[in-house]
């Protein structure tokens, strides 16, 4: 392979064309401070210093970092990213086709939000809402696209590139690829190459010499898909400020880290208004909250506000069936599996039941849409395995709706949809499960995945396959009949839409069990509609999984109402 130069020629070459000096370009979330067109490292520091609030910038191209960081050691880091180059002279476009979505330019008015929800799921810094609308000054310079879904239109990918030579006249022709984001809940693969892929062909259809891009040195898989592309490493360095937003970067070990997604937001949370975080068993989520005198532990959103007594309502769903019922909520039928003639009733009168442990949590041993007294002979004994009482209940169609109540109020709604595979004609639908269930492993840090059990091989069967069959291209189905994140589902925003009506049951679960943070699981038609059943309640629901819903916000204002941010941003802290 013939490589580029592979650093930047001396800019006091007179024979060589001259970039515009101290070059920076704003993408809406930072700015990229191209760092080998500044005069001086006092003049790149100052440009660092002048950082917005919630922004992130980033001096990229450091090919002397030591000098920068002896001028400012309290002030920036060395960002701990690995600088990647595609030679475009000698890249081939793909081959390959990926199926089920396209890739378009971006369009600024109708995918901005979308975009930034995607950044949202990855705890990336959003761009300002503001940026879209005043971005003609640097239009040929940035170049956004969009992965689109075919059949819903919904924008599930996002990727960003800057022409260096429209940028700053940049003589060796380069480019660069940031933010490449996917929304970690698609049934698609390939998205995120694909992606990459059309950046590449874009940019070599301009005529850029390379497309560099900026990895954290620890993320194996992104890299290992980067070197298969063939990009391979470069000798240049990023600099970056000691805010807020990078503090993960410099601060060293953290014992929150082996933490789960559902504890690391709330500790997040309670770090950035000054409370102190202790971690007390970071396998089971347990940890301590200190501001003033108050002390409250917690086991991811479960905390000493919660009573034994509420907890024990929640863990025995008969129980908390009952309860709400009595206090005015729609609930289903339900009767006690020991009881085969009124489970056969129930059956007949239904058509339709849902078989689940009397206690539990993660959807175990949960069986949905069983139309047949032997699927419900087999989901009885299979759920006896995970609760000594199981419960059979009538089996209502609609969505399945997860609605946050913290402090008796509805922070956060979300629609809870069954795990999925898209069909691609080569692989067996087993294979198609694995491959999802690792994308999603990998995108909760290891809560969700799909389980390869019975329940999953009777649902793939209704759809007319077996596991090792090969699926039609194109062909999406549900693998899974219930819902839940840990065993693959995924979860998709719909606060803005609640009916009140829905609201107002959600709430009046949440005070039948006198329980401050709340999960409050309905089935429903629509989430614009009225009507709805009531599921189970679950008293340690996964905050992270509403974002970006202020669900971690709203549950540290309950434990500490005195951190809560005042009218100019600040916290007031005892």
């Amino acid at each position: 392979m013939v490589r580029p130069e592979p650093l930047f020629r001396h800019l006091d070459d007179p024979a060589a064309p001259q970039p515009k000096s101290n070059a920076i370009v704003d993408v809406g979330w930072g700015r990229i401070l191209f760092a080998q067109t500044f005069d001086s490292p006092a003049t790149l520091l100052g440009e660092l210093r002048a950082e917005g609030d919630e922004q992130r910038d980033i001096a990229m191209y450091v090919t002397d970092p030591h000098v920068i960081l002896a001028e400012a050691p309290a002030e920036v880091f060395l960002d701990p990213s690995n600088t990647y180059r595609l030679n475009l002279s000698a890249y081939a476009p793909d081959q390959g086709r990926a199926t089920g979505f396209d890739i378009r330019a971006m369009d600024p008015a109708s995918d901005a939000d979308a975009v930034n929800r995607i950044y949202a799921l990855h705890d990336m810094v959003q761009v300002r809402r503001d940026f879209f609308a005043g971005q003609q000054k640097t239009a040929r310079a940035l170049t956004y696209f969009v992965a689109e879904d075919q059949d819903s239109g919904e924008v599930i990918g996002t990727v960003t590139g800057i022409d260096h030579a429209a940028a700053f006249d940049d003589p060796e022709q380069g480019s660069s690829l940031w933010t490449l984001a996917v929304d970690p809940q698609t049934p698609h693969a390939r998205v995120g190459e694909a992606l990459i892929h059309r950046l590449a062909e874009h940019y070599k259809a301009r005529g850029a010499a390379y497309m560099d891009l900026s990895v954290m040195h620890d993320n194996d898989a992104a890299i290992g898909l980067y070197e298969k592309l063939g990009f391979y490493r470069m000798p240049l360095f990023a600099i970056k400020r000691r805010n807020v937003i990078n503090e993960r970067l410099f601060v060293g070990s953290d014992p929150a880290e082996a933490m789960n997604p559902y504890a690391r937001i709330i500790i997040d949370e309670a770090r950035r208004r000054g409370i102190g975080v202790e971690v007390l068993d970071a396998d089971g989520g347990l940890f301590e909250l200190r501001l003033g005198g108050r002390q409250i532990r917690c086991r991811e959103s479960l905390s000493d506000l919660t009573t034994a007594v509420t907890l024990s309502i929640c863990d025995d769903k008969a129980m908390t069936r009952r309860i709400v019922a009595a206090a005015g909520v729609q609930v289903p039928e339900e009767v006690i599996s020991s009881d085969a003639d009124a489970v056969r009733a129930l059956l007949d009168q239904h058509g339709s039941v849902v078989v689940k442990p009397a206690r539990g949590e993660q959807g175990r041993g949960v069986a949905v849409d069983l139309t047949d007294m032997a699927e419900v002979e087999a989901a009885i004994e299979f759920a006896g395995t995970q609760s000594d009482r199981v419960l059979v209940e009538s089996y209502h169609a609609g969505d399945d709706l997860r609605i946050i109540v913290i402090g008796y109020k509805v922070v956060a709604a979300a629609v809870r949809r069954p795990a999925s595979v898209v069909g691609d004609g080569t692989h067996t639908v087993r294979e198609l499960i694995e491959r999802q269930s690792r994308r999603r492993a990998a995108s909760t840090g290891g809560e969700s995945r799909i389980p390869l059990d019975a329940e999953t091989e009777r649902c793939v069967e209704r759809r007319g396959f077996a596991l090792d069959d090969v699926a039609p291209e194109g062909c999406a189905f549900h693998v899974r009949k219930t819902a839940n994140l840990h065993t693959g589902g995924t979860i998709h925003d719909v606060t803005d839409n609640l009916h009140p009506a829905l609201a107002e049951a959600a709430v009046k679960v949440a005070r039948a069990i006198e329980i401050p943070v709340v999960g409050v699981d309905f089935i429903v038609p629509s989430v614009s509609r009225p009507d709805y059943v009531f599921i189970e309640a679950n008293e340690r629901p996964g905050l992270a999984n509403h974002e970006p819903q202020p669900t971690a916000q709203r549950f540290v204002d309950l434990l500490f109402p005195l951190s809560r941010p005042d009218s100019k941003g600040r916290s007031r802290k005892s």
